[in-house]
């Protein structure tokens, strides 16, 4: 599912939860389709910095370094 489809229906599923309430399976849906909202997302956002270059005063181009964070206290 493309990024926009899954918005669209996170937003109808959390618009229906406001008025209506859900089912048990659609709950189910929604959090399944908000894990994959966050998955799409994470891995752009990697693809994106992987490709981002920071230029220093003297004017050399260096590539950001991936620095995974081990302490998954601070999410």
């Amino acid at each position: 599912m493309e990024m926009n489809e899954l918005i669209q229906k996170i937003n109808e599923l959390a618009q229906k939860q406001k008025t209506l309430g859900l089912s048990n399976e659609e709950k189910d849906e929604q959090a399944r389709l908000r894990q994959e909202y966050l998955q799409i997302f994470r891995s752009n956002f990697k693809k994106q910095l992987k490709h981002t270059k920071i230029q220093t005063p003297d004017g050399k181009i260096h590539p950001l370094k991936y620095m995974p964070n081990d302490d998954k206290t601070t999410n």
